[in-house]
């Protein structure tokens, strides 16, 4: 285990020395966060989200790095409003935050912490509320059975989702629509018209929790609840889950700066808060390290999937997030043309359940090397399935008959579910019962593997991390320090910036 302790150690240097960044930055993202958990909802006649109309306000009166917490603090003592009276009255032009005066920084701070802290009881009643349910009904032993619902409609969405619940399905992620992750404001309401997926609102996040927990009251079963905090509203998102008691997010440090051309300056400020407020309301977060080998070689490039997964460790618990919430990605992507390429995935999916023994690590199904022969596709899917059998995978995606040729049926997930539980039934302690040879071929990858992602590691800790995006050597995609998305949205914190949410449930 020494190589594993290197790389920690590596990947530890490396989440530190980027923390000093964050601490000394802001984001539009994080500060319409704060007007969210602060109360603020709705929009304007125009429908531009009031948390957006906020920030937008501080911003264009150079007030953004002051902080949204402490502007609004400084209203409320003066004017005796709430923060959404305070949001309708700019929105309405009654209220100018730049023109009321300074006033008594404790008097504003205790104003702040008095609403701020209705919002983290709440969030702390889900988490309670999540967890009489689980004692309720006892959480699954096992593999969870993974599936998405994306039909663009929310209500569709749920009819598709309760019922794969009764086929016996686990967790229902709700895939967003196309390019949602480059809005930067969160849509308003429940809505019916997505593009590969569903928008991201809080009222379809109520709706959907709603029909899960009745669902799940009818089969016995606690149903988790998945969607995506990233992008440029990723901490707000977070935010909106956590209030709405969402059970896991897609949350990736480095995901949206590599495939997304998210500014790296801009993700890695964002991440950082977004995972505060998973951590406090018991949501497990996803990372996407599957993503890198739809484009790369499994083979090659194995190791910047571990190396990947090291860093969102870190920076996880910089952020005061566990281990048993981090839901580390990794996929069954070897070509199957590959020989002896399952005892490579198996040796993967073994060497990253050993190194990271608390995670609830998910697990991805082939899809880069699905054909339209759905025989041999079912085959794939067995084999992926019996991965996770072996090796104690947690979060585990089910892989789809047809997912090669079209939008699976309802009927496809329904064989999927049967197929998954036939081999976790049938090899249930297979992995107890086996033992890998010494110095065979799966030892031997998995040493190759962690001295590759070491070496990774050792360069990024010496050109740090925005460097190393710069150039290209992680993942091989290059990104600009001061290039992508929402860059104009990063600001240095002024003098008397406070966040009450980072201090309140970090504590906690």
């Amino acid at each position: 285990m020494e190589q594993v302790a290197k790389a920690r150690g590596y990947a530890h240097s490396v989440a530190v020395d980027t923390q000093a960044f964050i601490d000394k930055h802001t984001t539009v993202a994080i500060e319409r966060t704060i007007c969210r958990l602060m109360g603020i909802d709705g929009v304007d006649e125009v429908e531009v989200p009031l948390p957006n109309l906020v920030v937008n306000h501080l911003r264009d009166n150079q007030l953004l790095g002051i902080g949204s917490a402490l502007m609004l603090g400084n209203a409320m003592v003066s004017t005796g409003k709430s923060p959404q009276e305070i949001a309708e009255g700019i929105a309405d032009g009654s209220i100018n935050l730049a023109k009321i005066p300074m006033g008594d920084l404790d008097a504003i701070k205790n104003a702040v912490f008095a609403v701020a802290e209705k919002t983290v009881a709440k969030i702390a009643q889900n988490r309670n509320d999540r967890q009489q349910m689980l004692d309720k009904h006892g959480d699954k032993v096992g593999a969870w059975l993974y599936v998405i619902v994306a039909t663009g409609n929310i209500y569709e969405d749920i009819t598709q989702a309760v019922a794969a619940v009764k086929q016996g399905a686990d967790i229902i992620a709700v895939i967003r629509t196309t390019g949602q992750s480059l809005l930067d404001y969160v849509p308003y309401g429940a809505t019916t018209e997505g593009f590969g997926g569903t928008y991201a609102t809080q009222e379809n996040f109520r709706l959907m929790r709603a029909a899960l927990d009745s669902a799940g009251d009818e089969v016995g079963r606690y149903i988790r609840l998945c969607n995506y905090c990233s992008g440029l509203c990723m901490p707000e998102i977070a935010a909106l889950g956590a209030m709405e008691r969402l059970d896991m997010m897609l949350n990736d440090a480095l995901y949206g700066i590599l495939f997304r051309d998210i500014n790296m300056q801009r993700t890695i400020v964002d991440q950082y808060f977004s995972r505060i407020i998973n951590g406090f309301a018991g949501i497990i977060i996803n990372t996407g390290e599957d993503n890198y080998l739809t484009t790369a070689d499994a083979v090659e490039e194995a190791h910047t999937v571990l190396t990947s997964q090291f860093l969102n460790e870190q920076f996880a618990l910089m952020a005061g997030l566990p281990e048993e919430q981090m839901g580390l990605g990794h996929a069954f992507e070897i070509s199957p043309d590959v020989h002896n390429g399952f005892l490579y995935e198996l040796a993967q999916a073994q060497m990253a359940r050993e190194i990271f023994p608390k995670a609830p690590l998910k697990y991805m199904p082939p899809t880069k090397f699905m054909t339209g022969d759905i025989f041999k596709g079912v085959v794939q899917n067995a084999l992926f399935n019996t991965v996770t059998a072996i090796t104690g995978q947690k979060v585990h995606l089910l892989g789809m008959l047809t997912e090669a040729i079209h939008t699976p049926f309802m009927s496809d997930r329904a064989q999927a579910l049967d197929s998954a539980n036939y081999i976790f039934n049938t090899m249930a302690d297979l992995g107890d019962e086996i033992e890998f040879k010494q110095g065979g071929i799966m030892q031997t990858r998995v040493a190759e593997v962690l001295d590759k992602s070491v070496n990774l590691l050792a360069e990024i800790e010496q050109k740090k991390l925005f460097s190393t995006l710069e150039q290209g050597i992680f993942a091989g995609i290059k990104r600009g320090r001061d290039a992508g998305k929402g860059l104009d949205g990063v600001t240095l914190k002024a003098d008397g910036y406070f966040n009450p949410f980072i201090e309140m449930m970090k504590e906690k």
